[in-house]
């Protein structure tokens, strides 16, 4: 398509319908812009923060570094150098990735969870530290509720949505017309607001895939699409676990602050209970259930890699056995899998793996793990050029917009509208699906569009405003 044959300025004319759909496509692509460049800069920049703290300190600060001496103490006697320096009770060992890193144990105290770190060979308290107060997880916070709670959850929602209607607007109008090179390649010989408009194009195609990828991933997160419509029905049924008595306590409880500790398809599926004689043999009879016992059968799992094990909580609480590439325990989300064992029989009540998830949980197991870099290198090299791909297309595009906007206007130059929108109904009942499909994402739209249609095209004041 044309866009050049009459134009006043650098605006194109609107003769044909496919023009008027492109100068649709081209103001709601603003409009969305408007609202999900700010909170598209914080979620790049607080995911970069994020994958540099994981890379090279850990996600809970465990990578610390010790020199092999031979054997390893036994788990337990490590539990005790922990306990003696910090008194409570231990919630959870963390096993170490490599034999020249520190085993962690948090411990639960009367003034919150604390880490500890212990060196497995020397049996020395080596560090300290507050769970959840450093760096990662200020970063987490504004990266899922901008530090502002459920409030904030709903807005990156929405902007995790509108980001959606960005790529699928913004290829639209980047579809080649004539000049395919020109549509993969950034014309660098242009200047002005022609080689932003070019680079921005550019960028944002190759980059297209990817954002869908970690919006859909972040939706499948979120309060509402996520937690009430999608995870429901894509967590593993406890049904699956034969004549095995269920807690009360869901998966989710394990989770501690912002941070998710279990896989996302088992967050909304209960735990099993102790005390009983159900499940299949895991610790052999004689043996006591311990944190020693649990290890050692972490390791005839054959769970490589880092796994951990959360302790029981409660009476009828269970022993969990836990390898979880969005954990950092492993690269491979094939490989995750979640064992609890009964603490007084030593039986194991359920044994889920990356083959029993549903669709959606299996597709959520990868991409988590995608989204926050923890799948090998390659992964955290791609996720960091696309965090910056995201942030150069946000800055190019309110550059393209202050050099097109009028100097000392005072307008917003919105691109104009259609003076008869083609396809409006269509654009309605698309809306109104988007809605059912994505309520907060379809109800934002849908005022968007009663606002554009109703307000911006009969009031003079608020057309002058917007064009």
């Amino acid at each position: 398509m044309a866009l050049d044959s009459q134009t006043v300025g650098e605006t194109p004319a609107q003769n044909t319908a496919a023009q008027k759909f492109y100068f649709a496509a081209w103001r709601w692509h603003f409009y969305a812009g408007i609202f999900v460049i700010p909170f598209l800069i914080i979620l790049a920049a607080t995911g970069l923060t994020m994958m540099f703290i994981t890379q090279f300190e850990g996600r809970d600060g465990e990578k610390i570094a010790v020199e092999v001496q031979g054997t390893t103490l036994p788990v337990s006697q490590q539990a005790n150098v922990a306990l003696a320096e910090v008194p409570g009770a231990v919630v959870e060992w963390i096993g170490p990735k490599a034999p020249d890193l520190a085993t962690v144990f948090r411990i639960k105290t009367d003034d919150g969870q604390r880490l500890v770190a212990v060196d497995p060979y020397a049996g020395e308290v080596l560090d300290v530290w507050n769970r959840r107060e450093g760096w990662y997880e200020l970063a987490d916070n504004m990266h899922s509720t901008l530090l502002i709670g459920t409030t904030g959850d709903r807005i990156l929602e929405i902007a995790a949505g509108l980001s959606l209607l960005l790529v699928f607007t913004g290829l639209y109008m980047w579809w080649p017309r004539g000049n395919a090179m020109a549509a993969l390649v950034p014309n660098l010989r242009a200047r002005g607001r022609f080689l932003w408009k070019s680079l921005h194009a550019v960028v944002g195609f190759w980059m297209s895939l990817l954002l869908v990828v970690f919006m859909i991933s972040g939706l499948s997160w979120a309060g509402v699409w996520g937690g009430m419509l999608v995870q429901p029905w894509s967590s593993f049924p406890a049904e699956k676990w034969d004549n095995v008595p269920l807690s009360d306590e869901t998966h989710a409880s394990m989770n501690d602050g912002h941070q998710n500790d279990v896989p996302w398809a088992l967050e909304q599926t209960p735990m099993p209970a102790s005390g009983s004689e159900a499940g299949i043999v895991g610790i052999p009879d004689g043996t006591e259930v311990d944190i020693d016992a649990l290890v050692a059968l972490g390791t005839q799992l054959d769970m490589t890699g880092r796994f951990r094990v959360a302790y029981p909580s409660g009476a009828t609480g269970v022993w969990t056995l836990n390898r979880d590439s969005m954990s950092s325990d492993s690269t491979d989300p094939v490989n995750d899998r979640t064992v609890h064992v009964d603490q007084y029989t030593g039986n194991i009540l359920a044994d889920v793996r990356y083959a029993d998830y549903s669709l959606m949980g299996k597709s959520m197991a990868v991409g988590i793990p995608l989204h926050m870099g923890l799948m090998g290198t390659w992964n955290f090299i791609l996720n960091v050029l696309f965090c910056l791909a995201v942030i150069f297309v946000c800055v190019s595009g309110v550059v393209m917009w202050l050099k097109r906007r009028p100097y000392g206007a005072g307008r917003l130059a919105a691109p104009p509208m259609p003076s008869e929108l083609p396809l409006w109904k269509g654009a309605v009942l698309i809306g109104l699906f988007t809605a059912m499909a994505f309520p907060l994402v379809g109800l934002t739209l849908l005022a968007v569009l009663a606002f554009d249609l109703l307000l911006v095209s009969n009031i003079p004041a608020v057309k002058r405003a917007m064009s």
